[in-house]
């Protein structure tokens, strides 16, 4: 045990001393904060220019509608001119009306020397589609008056708030956009942590069997001692990156949530006996309103969970990957053993994708309790609510999987770190396992 314990202290000072480490641990926090916020300041800014926009209306009917705004400027011409399709002009776009719309509704086109701004089109719609329901229902010899009424009195803002009955019978706000959101958070750690650091477990194996470190290693250490302790080692190692990650994380979106004026309470949290009462509820603020589901979401299982899939799929394919890179000589003589298994992996992400929208049905259901997939799309599938056998039956084969994988990888590893000048095959591999 105490040689295993060296061998963990070795490769996890070694992991955390390199200045890649260093670098990758410090920078990664601000990246991840800079790509949630900085298109939200860069959308706040607007285009001060103000577009040119030719209207030509054959019908006449339409041209009026359209008012010169901070965001476009309007004017009519009689007819589209070449001068308008040269690129030395100022007009940025021509509004073409051929014919009446209620009669063809292709009759508008809008021409731009560039990609036609998707302001201007949502803008040219939204005129065009009031003018159009006011024609019709001029049909019904209603007067303006009455049809503006009518459309106000028809548009109806309103929401539908979903709740959930708990094991005692109260009610707790829910929202399945919050479930889907923290599923697919946990399963990218997942599927992340294990390609970054099964990977290194790989590389590690791989770089002292090149440099043949590896025959005094075994010399006073068994192998399957020292593919444990970089296991081991390694894993720490992520789990040093991803707690500094997370604390330094928080603290970025913090002051980064308070530079944009975001309210972090929870002031907002709808009272559910007022709403059973028929009170209208205060409106919470954008936050609030994703955070008070998230907070009703099962926590303490989804984190109980997390962790136990979390180090069933670590040690279930860093023990694959240490046993290839004992296995090979070369980076290029792993991929055919690594195909296999990325296969396996964006086939589960896939399939967590899918249990976000149904998380019941068959394909998440059996891609939950197949030990190389379970971690990943079980994460996807708790915070919808699983019943406890399948967490308990998939756990159990995950970490059967576990032991038969670690035993067998083992068996794999003993003989492929000293073995050189031969390419293995799976067929190689599996005698290696039968070896006594």
């Amino acid at each position: 045990m105490n040689k295993v314990l060296i061998i963990i202290r070795r490769e996890l000072l070694n992991r955390i001393g390199k200045k890649s480490f260093i670098i990758l641990t410090v920078l990664m926090p601000f990246i991840f904060a800079a790509v949630i916020f900085v298109p939200l300041w860069l959308a706040s800014f607007k285009d001060g220019d103000q577009k040119q926009v030719v209207i030509v209306d054959r019908t006449g009917l339409y041209a009026p509608l359209f008012r010169s705004n901070e965001r476009f400027a309007f004017s009519v011409a009689p007819q589209i001119t070449d001068s308008m399709r040269q690129a030395e002009t100022d007009i940025d776009a021509v509004l073409y009306f051929s014919g009446d719309l209620s009669v063809n509704p292709k009759a508008a086109v809008i021409y731009s020397r560039e990609e036609v701004p998707f302001e201007l089109t949502e803008y040219v719609n939204s005129q065009l589609g009031r003018f159009l329901q006011r024609q019709r229902l001029s049909h019904y010899q209603l007067d303006h008056v009455d049809i503006n009424k009518l459309l106000a009195d028809a548009n109806t803002d309103f929401s539908i708030q979903t709740f959930k009955w708990d094991e005692h019978g109260n009610e707790v706000l829910s929202d399945a956009n919050a479930a889907a959101l923290a599923g697919m958070v946990l399963v990218l750690f997942i599927y992340m942590f294990i390609l970054s650091y099964g990977g290194m477990v790989m590389q590690s194996v791989m770089e002292e069997k090149t440099n043949r470190i590896v025959e005094i290693m075994v010399s006073s250490v068994r192998p399957f001692q020292l593919m444990i302790g970089k296991m081991v080692g390694i894993a720490l190692a992520g789990f040093v990156q991803l707690i500094v990650w997370g604390l330094m994380l928080s603290v970025i979106m913090l002051i980064a949530g308070v530079a944009f004026g975001v309210n972090v309470g929870l002031s907002g949290m709808p009272d559910s006996a007022a709403l059973t009462a028929g009170a209208a509820p205060a409106a919470p603020s954008e936050l609030d309103a994703i955070m008070t589901p998230l907070l009703n979401l099962p926590l303490l299982e989804m984190g109980l969970m997390f962790v136990l899939y979390f180090i069933g799929a670590y040690l279930l394919y860093a023990s694959f990957f240490a046993a290839v890179g004992a296995s090979v000589n070369e980076q290029e003589d792993s991929s055919q053993f690594m195909s296999p298994v990325i296969i396996l992996l964006i086939f589960g992400l896939y399939a967590a994708i899918y249990g976000i929208q149904n998380p019941d049905g068959p394909l998440c259901f059996w891609a939950s309790l197949f030990p190389l997939t379970s971690p990943i799309v079980m994460m996807a599938r708790i915070p919808f609510g699983v019943p406890l056998w399948q967490e308990v039956l998939s756990l159990a084969l995950l970490f059967l999987s576990v032991a038969f994988m670690v035993w067998a990888a083992g068996k794999i590893y003993r003989v492929g770190i000293l073995m050189y000048g031969k390419k293995p095959s799976f067929k190689e591999m599996i005698r290696w396992i039968r070896y006594k």
